[in-house]
């Protein structure tokens, strides 16, 4: 391996700096040992770095893709893959629809004349559970309904009683390591849809190590479905409400959830390691 590689800092679901979620992204010629992926994950300290590599042409993919927490690696990010699809589409090295192979199947991303990237994923099949006991005194709210995401995400998604709800939550993070295989998903009704969002959300993810991510693409393939059924509209605008916040336009096209967003380069230098 080279003694460096260039190393990107991407802000993703925003078009401003500082806003949005956070994601490392490493371009490679293969990938190192899994060892060295964490390390580099856990020195970068965001809710993802993506690491990426070119694939043979002809095949079914373009870009080997994968993402770790600074824990472990996970199965599906949507703002990790939209932040590896920004550098490689403003640094030249890819134009037009860019199709990765991940660990839940080829991914692609399309980018647009106005700046936006979209990416196409699979949609998170929902199955309604009983509200685990514990789960309210965890978040700190009495959740309406509870649903399970599927393999791919592994989250509990619930439905809370209104926006003001959602974004007043302070949950005991160590209590709700034990609810989900990933994380918990809250989510309500946009209380003022004039101001450009249909629905909010707020992800917890204590057991991949992270507390809070500030804008969860993956998570959108479940609140894609869950939404669209309840307002009747296949196209949407999700509002993550944490303290960075982001917007992800989302679209519903059966068993694929199109995710479209911005994103923006923060930071970029040189990984000595």
């Amino acid at each position: 391996m080279p003694t460096s590689h260039r190393i990107r800092i991407v802000d993703a679901f925003t078009d401003r700096p500082f806003a949005g979620n956070p994601a490392g992204v490493v371009l490679l010629d293969a990938f190192p040992d899994d060892t060295w992926l964490q390390h580099v994950a856990r020195e970068v300290n965001h809710a993802e770095t993506a690491f990426a590599h070119p694939l043979p042409r002809g095949g079914d993919a373009d870009w080997a893709l994968r993402w770790f927490t600074p824990a472990t690696e996970v199965a599906l990010c949507g703002h990790a893959t939209l932040a590896t699809a920004h550098v490689l589409h403003t640094t030249g090295t890819a134009t037009g629809t860019v199709r990765f192979a991940t660990l839940s199947g080829v991914l692609t991303a399309t980018a647009h004349e106005d700046g936006a990237l979209t990416l196409d994923f699979p949609t998170a099949p929902l199955t309604g559970t009983p509200v685990p006991e514990g789960v309210a005194e965890a978040l700190g709210a009495e959740p309406l309904a509870a649903y399970d995401t599927g393999k791919n995400t592994g989250d509990l998604l619930v439905e809370l009683a209104d926006e003001q709800t959602v974004r007043s939550l302070t949950p005991d993070h160590k209590a709700l390591v034990r609810h989900s295989e990933r994380g918990i998903i809250a989510t309500a009704r946009a209380e003022d849809p004039s101001r450009g969002y249909d629905f909010v959300s707020r992800g917890f993810f204590p057991r991949v190590g992270i507390d809070e991510d500030p804008v969860t693409g993956s998570a959108h393939t479940a609140l894609a479905p869950y939404w669209s059924e309840r307002l009747g509209r296949t196209e949407l605008t999700g509002l993550q409400a944490s303290a960075r916040t982001g917007l992800v336009r989302t679209a519903l096209r059966g068993d694929r959830t199109l995710l479209t967003g911005r994103a923006v380069t923060v930071i970029e230098g040189e990984l000595f390691a």
